[in-house]
């Protein structure tokens, strides 16, 4: 086990913040209430065009991305365009539900990647803690979601396989990148891809009601610009083994905001569950630290 680092808590704090910021995002995506490619383009490319004179600034005062770097920053990006295209399709087709579920295998496919491609010694208190957080999470979201199982279930399994190896990608892209060049260049690549499917979705671009476009700025800023970005910056420091699983407490948080943003409320099996979720993510973060 390891010692707790200053860059470190740095990097838990920033993934703390981060967590906050990706909570909302699924309350801003039912406000929003557009199709899933357009909103995953407009969340990317605002943040995108924001971020870009900060962005250019750097490299001015820097030494250029070598080429090899650059392309990994946007194959992460194709990664994560990938995982929004099979999750929102998916939801298109059978509902939040079962893709959501599936999409919360990510932590596991990641654990697998980080043992086979980084050789990172995992322990059994690492799959116990694991386990237990994307049970918590099924409890959350439903068990009975597996009895109808069909494409939109089998879209959100891609959806986690993709995001899985974004996680992994972007680990490697930020052994090389600051946190700003690596995310900043993966939002451009997942732009661009997720233009192309709603091009090919035959998603219309505009004609949504103000409040639509106000939703998209707040996925934009407090989602991508704030939560993603934050995250991109933890994985600089923490494994992507740990920071994937600690995203399982996003569903948590953001059942918890809906209660006074959209009136919903909390059932007993959705507090168990939370809080599996939440002892799952600590033993995972205790099993790495010392």
């Amino acid at each position: 086990m390891k010692r707790i680092t200053n860059p470190q808590l740095r990097a838990y704090l920033a993934m703390s913040l981060g967590l906050i910021g990706m909570g909302f995002s699924g309350i801003f995506v039912k406000w929003a209430n557009a199709p899933g490619a357009v909103t995953g383009f407009y969340r990317m490319g605002i943040a995108t065009v924001l971020l870009a004179p900060v962005f250019w600034n750097q490299q001015r005062q820097r030494m250029k991305i070598p080429r090899r770097e650059t392309a990994v920053a946007l194959i992460a990006g194709f990664f994560f365009a990938g995982d929004l295209i099979f999750w929102n399709t998916g939801v298109l087709i059978s509902g939040a539900t079962n893709p959501t579920l599936m999409g919360n295998t990510a932590p596991l496919w990641v654990g697998l990647g980080a043992l086979l491609i980084f050789r990172e010694k995992l322990n059994r208190k690492f799959w116990l803690g694991l386990l237990l957080a994307i049970s918590g999470a099924a409890v959350i979201l439903g068990l009975d979601a597996l009895k109808d199982v069909g494409l939109g279930t089998s879209l959100g399994l891609l959806s986690g396989l993709f995001y899985a190896g974004y996680y992994l990608v972007t680990q490697r892209s930020r052994q090389k990148l600051d946190a700003l060049s690596s995310f900043w260049l993966s939002a451009l690549s997942s732009t661009f891809f997720l233009l192309l499917a709603a091009l090919l979705l035959g998603q219309p671009l505009t004609g949504y009601p103000t409040a639509t476009y106000w939703n998209f700025l707040g996925l934009a800023l407090l989602v991508q610009a704030g939560g993603q970005l934050a995250i991109n910056f933890a994985l600089g420091y923490l494994p992507a083994s740990v920071v994937s699983p600690t995203m399982l407490a996003q569903p948590v948080l953001t059942a918890i905001f809906a209660i006074p943003l959209l009136g919903e409320t909390l059932s007993f099996w959705q507090i168990v569950g939370g809080l599996a979720v939440i002892a799952g993510v600590y033993i995972v973060h205790r099993s790495r630290t010392k």
